[in-house]
């Protein structure tokens, strides 16, 4: 099945149900109307350039779609029956249900807009198969008909959406999945795919108000990379993991990361050049500042082994760093051998 697909000519297929269309002034209709050639036209537009009216042109395209789909319905277009059986065997890969751009990533290299288009335009004449229009909550998809109604879809969608409300982070699609009653884990990824409220990254699911898996500037982008590095990182790094990364804007400078790093709350300077997050335990200031904390929370004098100890973890730095700090800072005193208190 997947050599057919690969072999589908999918323009030739459109090319041969257009022919079936007696008039020409109709095949123009629902060339325009779907998009098969160009870009999709508005009823308005169509109707200016045949010199009839919108509601006209709107009467004409339902007429030529239900007639086309009767003829679909007994197999009487040209290649219907075998592009209905490559498309099927594609959406139940793909989980029962997909958006119309991922099915067409299956059957065109290109996958281009005129491409998904006609892909759109086959699986609506498909009695197998029922296409949802895009809205404000779902992407432009396809079902399988017999386990799947608009209705349907938009119901398990929005099991989908509470299970991740449930979980209250983003997570691999196997966890969302067991809060539902899907058939399997696969099911449930497609309905999350077809879904507008929900997002996904490095394999993690969640809602698309979540910036872990749709992160939509710097800041979010380089919070991300720390959390998922799961320790601190210098801005060079950064930079790099974000080129690197699935993001879909990476062509962002290491001057801009630096100075996100510097403007938000979240981030920590920790080293020359090297930011952790604040939700680790660390804080802001300079390595006096952390001397003097470590020494308070000690309620006592500290030899100064202890307190390099202490210092390394909340600051990426040099031995010789902390003790010139300690030696050369009026707020420390020495009160023994190597040991010090505060002034």
């Amino acid at each position: 099945m997947a050599d057919q697909a690969s072999t589908l000519n999918i323009e030739k297929v459109v090319n041969d149900i257009l022919s079936t269309i007696d008039r020409e002034r109709e095949r123009e209709i629902i060339s325009r109307r779907f998009g098969l050639f160009d870009r999709k036209e508005t009823l308005e537009q169509i109707g200016e350039m045949l010199g009839i009216t919108r509601e006209r042109v709107r009467q004409l395209e339902k007429a030529i779609v239900a007639r086309l789909k009767s003829q679909a319905d007994g197999y009487k277009l040209p290649h219907i029956e075998s592009v209905q059986s490559i498309l099927e065997k594609e959406i139940v890969d793909l989980g029962e249900v997909c958006r119309i751009s991922d099915l067409s990533a299956k059957l065109s290299k290109e996958n281009s807009r005129i491409d998904q288009s006609r892909v759109s335009f086959l699986a609506q004449l498909c009695p197998n198969l029922i296409v949802i229009d895009e809205n404000d909550d779902l992407y432009h998809a396809v079902g399988i008909k017999k386990t799947h109604d608009e209705n349907t879809i938009k119901t398990l969608v929005i099991e989908v959406i509470e299970s991740i409300k449930q979980v209250d982070k983003p997570v691999h699609i196997d966890e969302i999945f067991k809060n539902t009653k899907h058939k399997n884990a696969n099911h449930t990824r497609a309905l999350a795919s077809v879904s507008k409220n929900i997002a996904s990254l490095n394999n993690r699911w969640g809602l698309i108000k979540w910036p872990m898996v749709n992160p939509k500037n710097i800041r979010d982008k380089i919070y991300v990379i720390l959390h998922e590095g799961g320790k601190p990182l210098h801005f060079n790094e950064i930079a790099s993991a974000i080129k690197k990364s699935d993001f879909k804007r990476r062509d962002v400078t290491t001057q801009a990361i630096h100075n996100e790093l510097i403007k938000d709350k979240r981030f920590i300077l920790i080293g020359r050049g090297i930011y952790a997050l604040k939700e680790w335990g660390y804080t802001k200031g300079t390595v006096a500042d952390v001397i003097t904390k470590v020494i308070k929370k000690a309620g006592q004098p500290l030899h100064r082994d202890e307190i390099v100890k202490e210092v390394l973890k909340k600051r990426k730095v040099k031995e010789t760093t902390i003790l010139l700090n300690l030696q050369g800072k009026t707020q420390f005193k020495r009160v023994a051998k190597a040991t010090y208190t505060l002034a």
